[in-house]
């Protein structure tokens, strides 16, 4: 159960997209980079959500600290922007789905994405305060799903499309271990490849023969989205991919 609530279901969307955050949409990991710079990374066998908590609060620094400094380093995947404009411009709703925090995420937005950043929708994880009074007071993670291992389990976003009316063509855009939940109920399910090749969500798919589209840049994506709204079918679309 969520412990937080939903933007509204885009009711009457012939096709949809939901992208994973970081290292999808962005260019690095905004948690990573934040840990790795202002904390520390921890190794070892607890879940990712027990795993991130105690990464997060290795983080000293104020909280708005954090989010200018990750709205100073983080950038937007190469092709994103493109793909986002082609997307807003044919009514094709793009929502965030990240298990980092809507305030961190919103931050990067107002840079790279200036116009929309306090309207695209964003489900993700929020941060509660020491002292609400004080925004320089001790912060702390709030996950979405406290009672699941990933804190935030990514498929409740998007299984409540698949009872919406107009029964859209969902997409799904992610790369790691916190998209895993959501992996098996797209139509069309992109998964990012890193420039070393790692991708976490693809060598998942390989493992649980789930079909997917192995991307580097949403430049591809673009390009399969369009092949769906033109009217390729999705089967054609995965078997091209190779699946």
């Amino acid at each position: 159960m969520s412990v937080l609530p939903y933007p509204p279901l885009v009711e009457d969307a012939k096709f949809v997209v939901l992208s994973d955050w970081d290292g999808t949409i962005t260019d690095k990991d905004s948690n990573d980079y934040m840990t790795d710079n202002l904390g520390m990374v921890l190794e070892g066998s607890i879940t990712y959500r027990d795993s991130f908590a105690s990464m997060l609060d290795s983080v000293h620094e104020p909280f708005e600290k954090c989010k200018e400094y990750l709205r100073d380093n983080i950038g937007l995947d190469p092709g994103f922007q493109k793909f986002y404009d082609w997307c807003k411009t044919n009514g094709i709703p793009v929502i965030i789905v990240s298990s980092g925090m809507a305030p961190t995420i919103r931050a990067v937005l107002s840079k790279v994405l200036p116009a929309d950043a306090d309207t695209i929708p964003v489900i993700a994880n929020d941060v509660r305060f020491d002292d609400p009074s004080d925004p320089n007071s001790p912060w702390h993670i709030v996950y979405r799903h406290p009672e699941s291992g990933f804190g935030h389990d990514k498929s409740k976003a998007i299984l409540p499309y698949r009872d919406v009316k107009s029964k859209p063509t969902l997409f799904f855009c992610g790369d790691g271990v916190s998209d895993l939940s959501a992996a098996k109920h797209a139509d069309v399910l992109f998964a990012k490849v890193m420039a070393n090749g790692d991708s976490d969500l693809l060598e998942y798919c390989k493992r649980e023969n789930i079909p997917n589209v192995p991307f580097k840049d949403f430049n591809l994506v673009l390009e399969k989205v369009k092949e769906v709204v033109e009217g390729k079918s999705v089967a054609d679309v995965l078997k091209g991919a190779g699946n």
